[in-house]
């Protein structure tokens, strides 16, 4: 991390009428380019809203030190006048940042870069874990449709991902320790990791891969895992990389072994975070909106994805699941079943989707019935 950076804040995400935890600067240089951090308010002083005010008046923007992020995150998650919504937008343009910083920063890629911007992220989930305390699954799906989303389907896919693998887990394990909900979150934030190395045409492309580009595309949790893994990267002491780079490595594996890239099965095989960011994967990609597709209403998607139990997904991980998001079973209008090709990783333009029962009545349609003596009776 870059602890010689600053970056800008809002005045009201600032807190007022109490100790402030970190730094207030500006930049007191009027030349482009050549930026002068000047620090007005301390840490540690008694932020009056006067204060605010005055700062207000006479600076355009107000900044804080890299260095203290994760004290400003601190702050806005236990600021009473800010609501959720707006605090998880903060926290999640921090992590849009990170991850831009990874898969399209001009500098040239280095393990220092990445070290640096996977340390931030380490921050950023520390904050959703903070942000998403109390919140179940069903709680987050509503704080997800309210959030803004960008057009790089990584980006916010990625995030999204890492909120769900949190409140999945806090759904199975209900005791689990904050370093636990670390490795869930930080695995469901980098688990597209190796698409770095996938060309940007064939990531960003919702009209449908070729068999080749596709096969391109498989190749990324390969990357992910190398980049990880081979490059020294360093991240909090109580972290283990290694569980991080089983996510990235095994989320596209399918419980029955038919995924990739080493066709695992089971849960001997398959690690516990691994398939969860499965299911975390798989309901993102089919709930929510982008700019390019259509989604699936709930009831539509848990069924669709129950298709999947036993085969993609963990069935006891999927159950739990399914009972901690709120729907109506019966609420369903169409019975749709998505083909075998469908892979959370592409951007797709068109969910591909088939109507089971729409497919049942054209094969009924033109046979010829049998008249037995009941239906004569019923008809009389």
């Amino acid at each position: 991390m870059d602890y010689s950076s600053y970056f800008s804040v809002r005045h009201d995400l600032i807190p007022v009428e109490q100790i402030l935890s970190y730094d207030l600067y500006i930049n007191s240089s009027a030349i482009k380019d050549k930026e002068k951090f000047i620090r007005i308010f301390p840490q540690g002083e008694y932020l009056t809203k006067t204060d605010l005010e005055s700062f207000q008046k006479k600076y355009y923007q107000l900044y804080v030190a890299e260095s203290q992020r994760k004290k400003f995150f601190k702050s806005l998650v236990k600021a009473t006048s800010i609501n959720e919504v707006e605090k998880v937008t903060v926290i999640k343009d921090s992590a849009l940042n990170y991850l831009q910083n990874i898969f399209e920063g001009n500098k040239e890629f280095s393990t220092e870069l990445l070290s640096q911007n996977i340390e931030g992220c380490r921050d950023v989930v520390e904050s959703m874990v903070d942000m998403l305390e109390g919140k179940d699954i069903d709680g987050l799906r509503s704080l997800i449709t309210n959030l803004s989303f960008h057009d790089f389907y990584t980006y916010d896919h990625s995030i999204n991902v890492c909120m769900y693998c949190i409140s999945i887990y806090r759904a199975i394990h209900p005791k689990a320790t904050r370093v636990e909900l670390m490795h869930a979150g930080l695995g469901g934030l980098l688990h597209d990791l190796g698409k770095i190395k996938i060309p940007t045409h064939i990531l960003n492309n919702p009209g449908g891969l070729s068999n080749e580009d596709y096969q391109t595309i498989k190749k990324h949790p390969d990357f992910g895992l190398e980049l990880l893994l081979s490059g020294h990267c360093e991240i909090d002491k109580d972290l283990d990389l290694k569980v991080i780079g089983r996510v990235i490595h095994e989320h596209h594996e399918n419980f029955d072994g038919t995924g990739y890239p080493n066709k695992l099965k089971g849960r001997e095989e398959i690690h516990l975070l691994a398939r969860i960011c499965t299911i975390a994967d798989f309901f993102d990609a089919i709930t929510t909106k982008r700019s390019y597709n259509e989604v699936l209403p709930i009831t539509e998607a848990m069924n669709t994805m129950r298709k999947f139990r036993g085969i993609k997904l963990d069935p006891d991980l999927f159950d739990i699941f399914d009972h901690h998001v709120g729907y109506v079973r019966h609420d369903i209008h169409r019975d749709l079943k998505l083909l075998d090709s469908f892979d959370p990783t592409l951007p797709y333009a068109k969910l591909p989707l088939e109507d089971v029962g729409k497919f049942k009545k054209d094969l009924d349609f033109g046979k010829i019935k049998v008249v037995t003596d009941k239906d004569r009776k019923k008809s009389s």
